[in-house]
């Protein structure tokens, strides 16, 4: 009982808001920030080898970006939640029967995207529009890094379990030395820096796998050794550990295809206008997508915060920590997107000279990047939904989205309205992201039961 009630754990229950909220989510944003250098690298190193190889980056991202958003957002999420949330309560023994299912969950969905993505990659690219030396390359890419799917799902889940018992630094500290690795690894393989081949494109997918394959099996073995706040160790198969984690993370997966699917579709319907759209489109979804881990540098915070709460039954605290934190994440990814609408070129120079990849790209940033605080702000309160454990609303506000932006998209394509019209309707899915995920803080996973089942009418 007293490590469920470690220091970590009593500070998110008594500590001010925002006080908290800074040590949590600082080494999380440090961390994103590698994890952003390292997009931002990987692609400045494929822009060197020519718009055929940027055209292949974005082909094979989008799915990339769907794995990391399952594996850290969905159940890695779910395992922060339902970790903090049994430690909130007191209850040492459920928290590492939780532990180690969410680690038997990682192992599954690792195999799911082998098999699907490692071996049958051509024809899922080939749907895309990709063709010639584009789809080639996006097929390397493929077959290496969801070939080695489990270094970036066990990363992910892992430090998720570290984040659960209120340490944000450890998982912090070892992605963050993982993504400066991963940088120069993928630099030298890529570009055959030091007299090693150049692999092209392929090369930032086996940095991929070596670095963060090689994280994971650091921090997986602090908790096997018992030194985090919890042991990881083999436990029980409990129906109920499943339950909870799929109750957040099962659900989750539908957001973070519902995210990841937006990207693909627009894609699909990018492609359509040449390898030039494609790849200028692919540079400005590569930002939008950036937002993601930005937001999760603050968001998974605020799932152990939330969580930890939710659990020990301070619900108006709880909302304190989602609105403090969605506010910070809102000014941040709102300056971003900002500053590159209005000069577009700050992104866009350091990837490509090719003019009409760079007219594409001019486009598709001063149409959407004005609408990114919402988009992040909107992010931040899911994941704070997260540490509810109730994600019904939230995940059908990203559905809603999802729709609106294929259907927008679809409509201005069968109507001849030009590409313009498909970075509109990805306008209105930023916004409606935000907007929707805000008003899901008036649902009923953060109000107190009352006995015999109602909810206690909200206050903050």
């Amino acid at each position: 009982m007293a490590n469920a009630h470690a220091p970590g754990v009593q500070r998110i229950l008594s500590a001010p808001v925002a006080g908290e909220l800074w040590r949590l989510a600082t080494p999380n944003v440090l961390a994103v920030a590698m994890m952003t250098a390292v997009t931002f690298f990987d692609a400045w190193f494929v822009g060197q080898l020519g718009t055929a190889a940027l055209a292949s980056l974005a082909l094979a991202f989008p799915f990339l970006t769907l794995m990391v958003m399952m594996a850290g957002g969905s159940i890695g999420g779910a395992a922060t939640s339902s970790v903090a949330r049994a430690l909130g309560a007191g209850a040492l023994e459920r928290a590492e029967s939780l532990a180690w299912h969410s680690v038997l969950l990682a192992l599954a969905m690792s195999v799911l995207f082998m098999i699907v993505l490692g071996l049958f990659a051509r024809p899922v690219f080939q749907l895309l529009g990709g063709e010639g030396a584009a789809l080639a390359g996006a097929v390397g890419y493929a077959r290496i890094a969801f070939g080695g799917a489990a270094a970036t799902w066990f990363v992910w889940v892992i430090s998720a379990i570290h984040r659960g018992t209120g340490d944000t630094a450890t998982p912090a500290r070892a992605i963050a030395i993982a993504s400066t690795a991963q940088i120069a690894v993928s630099g030298a393989l890529t570009l055959g820096w030091f007299g090693l081949p150049a692999m092209g494109v392929a090369g930032t997918a086996v940095a991929l796998v070596v670095c963060q394959g090689a994280a994971a099996a650091w921090l997986a073995g602090l908790l096997v050794r018992g030194a985090g706040r919890l042991r990881l160790r083999p436990q029980p198969l409990r129906w109920a550990s499943f339950t909870d984690l799929m109750s957040v993370g099962g659900i989750g997966l539908v957001n973070s295809v519902c995210m990841a699917m937006t990207v693909v579709v627009v894609t699909g319907l990018v492609g359509r206008h040449g390898t030039e759209a494609l790849a200028g489109y692919g540079l400005g979804a590569r930002l939008e997508l950036m937002l993601v881990p930005i937001a999760f540098g603050v968001g998974a915070a605020l799932t152990a915060a939330v969580g930890v709460n939710v659990g020990a039954g301070q619900f108006a605290r709880a909302r304190r920590f989602a609105w403090t934190g969605a506010g910070a994440t809102l000014a941040l990814t709102g300056l971003m997107g900002a500053c590159v609408a209005v000069v577009p070129g700050l992104w866009l120079d350091l990837f490509t000279a090719d003019p009409g990849a760079y007219e594409f790209g001019v486009l598709s940033l001063t149409i959407a990047a004005p609408f990114y605080g919402l988009f992040g702000a909107g992010q931040a309160f899911y994941f704070a939904s997260q540490g509810t454990g109730r994600m019904v609303l939230p995940v059908t506000v990203s559905f809603i989205r999802f729709l609106g932006v294929v259907a927008g998209g679809a409509l201005a394509a069968a109507l001849g309205w030009g590409v313009a019209a498909v970075f509109v309707a990805v306008a209105v899915g930023l916004t409606l992201m935000g907007a929707g995920q805000a008003l899901c803080l008036l649902g009923p996973g953060w109000r107190a039961a009352r006995p015999g089942g109602a909810k206690v009418p909200a206050r903050r």
